[in-house]
């Protein structure tokens, strides 16, 4: 007897096993470009913080509609128009059993908001925080503007403990190759947990059965492999090794929507893609700065051609960009959106009214980054050397050519922003626009600085009325435009390809996937 229920128990073991195994779904996911760290403060990538936000979770965060709604916060008020009093979700884990309280928030705020932080610019309202009970958080702001809340969205929440024992307490640093414990260990509240990562080849997560969230997925696993060759992602779709492909390039969309079992998700960028310029005192390699005067920035402005590019790089998805942000983020004006004409015959004039006739310079591109930024880059460097200029390209990928932008070792870059998390004009104004200082200009990779606009962005910041402080922000990029400190190209296309297997996948038009929402069928 003893030995028949042993058959049975085994038997039935089997049949459990094989079941689970039936039922689990692994989403292979293939990105255009690997993760740059595990720390979600050590670079504001919208693509890295998409990421681990299958592992992280802040207080609030979006939904699909950009609505925000309570995450590990469950209600917030404001007191006095000088905190915000934050109530804490009870009984939230930490991938590593630990409970989830008031000191987690308090040291997550600390290490974000470090003067060594990259990301210490998403937070520009932050002054300081402090622990009414466990589950009980003020957050002190320098202004009460309710973007606060939006801000709020990509700052993850950390297990104090966790970053002690570790010794993570400062925040890691992309930009200036600064790595730690955090780079590649995880330790959050999400839906997924980290299982494995080898850099440029494979992470691996797997679903958090403990997450406090309702389950509306059916994935276990998730695979994301990086693959960098347009052509080989693709394939990789069209043969079944993975089932979901982010950025496809638009070169092979028509291919892809006429393919049999293949989906394509298309739509508008939020990010609109710009160059900067170099405009300290003198370049790296010691002249006096050619850009720092305006006629050679507007040279620059119209020696490119929007539409040409937009026809025969981006096969007419993109939508060429007066402005220097989306149609669909607040401050923006359709008055503003219109580009610059091209008139190479006016940039040579403007040049030679300059003195800077045969201006010589490096122009650093990345071919990872933005969609198809290696075609985009090599057109711009002709037109310019049409209108008079005498540019050097610098291409390479980001891991070699972010540190130099950030670091301002490049005459001329180029550079996307989509104003998230705030989605709201004064992200760019306050993080890109304005002069480096604290949490301002924290992607000022330029170091311009003008008083004007710098008061026009505080001014901004203090509003209350919805209406009056867009206004401002309407006339900060236009001072910005009429100064052609940034040059706006376009905002571009984005597309997600997918199999049949994917039956439901969340993805809007600031391109993060969220795969919490994920369905997939056998």
């Amino acid at each position: 007897m003893t030995r028949l229920r042993k058959s049975v128990l085994v038997a039935m073991t089997s049949l459990l096993l094989f079941g689970t195994a039936a039922e689990a779904a692994t989403l292979r996911w293939a990105g255009q470009r690997d993760i740059f760290s595990l720390d979600p403060y050590s670079y504001g990538s919208t693509s890295n913080l998409a990421f681990l936000n299958h592992i992280y979770e802040g207080l609030v965060r979006y939904t699909p509609e950009f609505k925000v709604v309570p995450a590990l916060a469950t209600e917030w008020q404001l007191i006095d128009n000088k905190y915000w009093r934050f109530k804490l979700r009870q009984g939230v884990k930490f991938h590593n059993g630990a409970d989830f309280t008031a000191d987690d928030v308090i040291a997550s705020l600390k290490r974000v908001s470090d003067p060594s932080s990259p990301l210490r610019g998403n937070i520009p309202l932050y002054v300081g925080s402090k622990k009414v009970d466990n589950y009980t958080v003020d957050i002190e702001v320098s202004a009460p503007s309710p973007l606060f809340l939006n801000d709020l969205t990509n700052i993850f929440m950390f297990n104090a403990q966790w970053l002690v024992d570790n010794k993570s307490e400062k925040p890691t640093d992309v930009g200036a190759q600064v790595e730690g414990y955090t780079t590649y260990h995880t330790n959050g509240t999400g839906p997924f947990k980290l299982e494995s990562r080898v850099p440029d080849a494979k992470t691996i997560l797997v679903v958090n059965d403990a997450w406090w969230d309702e389950k509306k997925h059916n994935i276990d696993r998730i695979e994301f492999t990086p693959i960098t060759s347009a052509a080989t992602r693709v394939a990789a779709l069209l043969s079944g090794e993975v089932d979901l492909v982010d950025a496809a390039p638009i070169q092979d969309i028509s291919r892809l929507e006429s393919t049999p079992g293949i989906k394509v998700d298309k739509r508008s960028d939020l990010r609109t893609i710009s160059i900067a310029f170099n405009r300290r005192e003198r370049l790296t390699d010691g002249r006096d700065n050619p850009f720092n005067d305006l006629r050679v920035r507007q040279a620059f402005d119209h020696a490119i051609d929007r539409d040409l590019i937009n026809k025969k790089v981006m096969r007419g998805l993109a939508h060429p960009a007066g402005a220097l942000v989306a149609p669909e983020i607040p401050g923006y004006s359709a008055e503003l959106d219109k580009p610059a004409t091209y008139d190479p015959q006016l940039s040579r004039k403007l040049l030679a009214e300059a003195g800077k006739s045969d201006l010589a310079f490096t122009y650093l591109c990345m071919n990872d980054e933005s969609v198809n930024e290696e075609d985009v880059c090599s057109g711009v460097v002709n037109m310019l050397t049409r209108a008079g200029f005498k540019p050097t390209l610098d291409i390479g990928p980001r891991a070699v050519q972010t540190p130099k932008r950030s670091s301002g070792k490049s005459d001329v870059y180029m550079v996307g922003w989509a104003n998230e998390p705030t989605l709201d004009a004064y992200s760019i104004l306050v993080q890109v626009l304005s002069t480096r200082h604290g949490a301002d200009g924290v992607a000022n990779y330029g170091g311009w600085s003008y008083p004007e606009l710098d008061k026009m962005v505080k001014e901004a910041a203090t509003e209350q009325d919805r209406d009056k402080r867009l206004a401002i922000e309407t006339a900060a990029l236009k001072f910005a435009k009429d100064q052609a400190i940034m040059i706006p190209l376009h905002q571009q296309p984005m597309a997600w390809a997918m199999t049949s297997k994917i039956e439901n996948v969340v993805i809007r038009a600031d391109n993060k996937p969220r795969h919490w929402l994920t369905r997939m069928t056998d």
